[in-house]
């Protein structure tokens, strides 16, 4: 439920959550993701970083230098502002990945429970027009807002303790790139040779709240190609401004 006046909730004695709904949408994030903009663009004295999530803006402060009460009037306001047309050119990422076999182990199960082949489901997911929603839980892990409703399907009973980094999944209704390997409860499709997180490379973090994506689909033998071309910091996704 999306809230027309968000609620301002204390997250321990440095930090404020604004929250902009209950539960995830598109409206609630475009709201999240403005007010984020916001405050770049305007900043305010005490404020030392922001963390954009689906519904919600973590907005971290100095508590010697502004109030909670002070601030969250400040942010009240700036969140009920009307969200401005952004002259700024948008970035449309394209980025390569290889579905199925190897790197997309899960593949098969998934199309199945969803009741289609796995040629379908792959063209479903590689055709959709995606947002980055928000970025979290390990470096450069990018969760995807704009899965077709089709392609929704509950999570692993059974989650691994440990998942390939580049790996493309899908878990409730939503779908992410995975950068870095780690443990997931998510259905593995896919696997992408592109690094959203590389330490020593400008820029460290690929992707950013807010960039358009979409999927081409490869082959194993391009994906190992580009792997070892992404190994030694070749960006490989494909940028457009629009």
């Amino acid at each position: 439920m999306a809230l027309t006046i968000p609620r301002m909730l204390p997250s321990g004695d440095a930090a404020i959550t604004v929250e902009f709904a209950r539960e995830i949408s598109d409206a609630a994030n475009q709201r999240v993701l403005a007010l984020d903009r916001m405050l770049t663009a305007h900043a305010i004295a005490g404020i030392r970083e922001t963390v954009p999530t689906y519904r919600s803006l973590l907005v971290h402060y100095d508590p010697e230098q502004i109030g909670f009460d002070a601030l969250a009037q400040q942010l009240t306001t700036l969140a009920q502002s009307p969200i401005a047309n952004d002259s700024t050119a948008r970035r449309h990422w394209r980025i390569p990945v290889c579905y199925g076999g190897e790197h997309g182990i899960d593949l098969e199960d998934a199309a199945a429970t969803l009741k289609m082949t796995p040629d379908d489901l792959v063209a479903r997911h590689a055709g959709g027009d995606y947002r980055v929603a928000m970025i979290g839980f390990t470096p450069g892990w990018s969760y995807l807002s704009g899965l077709d409703p089709a392609l929704a399907v509950p999570r692993r009973q059974a989650p691994r303790l440990l998942t390939p980094a580049g790996t493309i999944s899908i878990g409730g209704v939503q779908t992410g790139v995975q950068c870095l390997p780690g443990p997931s409860g998510w259905h593995l499709l896919g696997r992408t040779p592109v690094r959203t997180y590389q330490l020593h490379r400008d820029p460290i973090f690929l992707l950013e709240p807010g960039d358009a994506i979409s999927f081409n689909r490869i082959d194993a033998k391009q994906f190992d190609e580009q792997d070892r071309a992404a190994e030694h910091g070749e960006l490989i996704a494909e940028l457009e401004l629009s």
